[in-house]
């Protein structure tokens, strides 16, 4: 990502070569995600709307792969040529919760990177640190995320629960 900011500010034309070459890898790579909790989340009658850094097309791909494009209501991908507005900046947080006609606050944000914890605090909603690597969980305790896990298997059971 730190390469794709320098890239638009270096020049409009190479940065948007690297953000087209960046979606097509993000694409081939969505074979080897893990499965989310969404099925969890709208069986639970919540709303679930995706607000990534990768493309729209990266997550309709991966969401098409694994099944759950019927669980997402809205995807909110990479801002085209305007990486200022890529998380840690809380505007796709902000432009999610505002196209399902939802305060932020009152939102539960899933956030498995440094800038995903960073921009969920910015909107004033409650943060769960997605831990997927043992080094996380020390950084989203420094960022203070409300509650941490290892395990995505833990959310999925306290929305089923919930």
């Amino acid at each position: 990502m730190e390469v794709l900011h320098n890239a638009h500010e270096a020049e409009t034309e190479l940065g948007q070569t690297i953000e087209q070459a960046l979606s097509a890898a993000e694409v081939r790579a969505v074979a080897e995600a893990g499965q989310p909790a969404h099925q969890a989340a709208r069986a639970a009658g919540r709303g679930v709307e995706v607000a990534s850094n990768n493309s729209t097309e990266c997550v309709e791909a991966f969401l098409g792969l694994h099944g759950l494009e019927e669980y997402v209501t809205k995807i909110v991908g990479r801002p085209s040529a305007q990486p200022h507005l890529m998380k840690p900046n809380p505007f796709p947080l902000i432009t999610a919760a505002e196209q399902m006609y939802i305060d932020v606050t009152s939102c539960t944000l899933i956030g498995h990177s440094l800038t995903d914890i960073q921009a969920d605090h910015a909107t004033g909603a409650t943060v769960i640190g997605y831990a997927n690597k043992p080094h996380k969980v020390d950084q989203f305790t420094e960022a203070q995320a409300d509650v941490i896990t290892e395990d995505m298997h833990a959310i999925t059971e306290a929305l089923t629960t919930a």
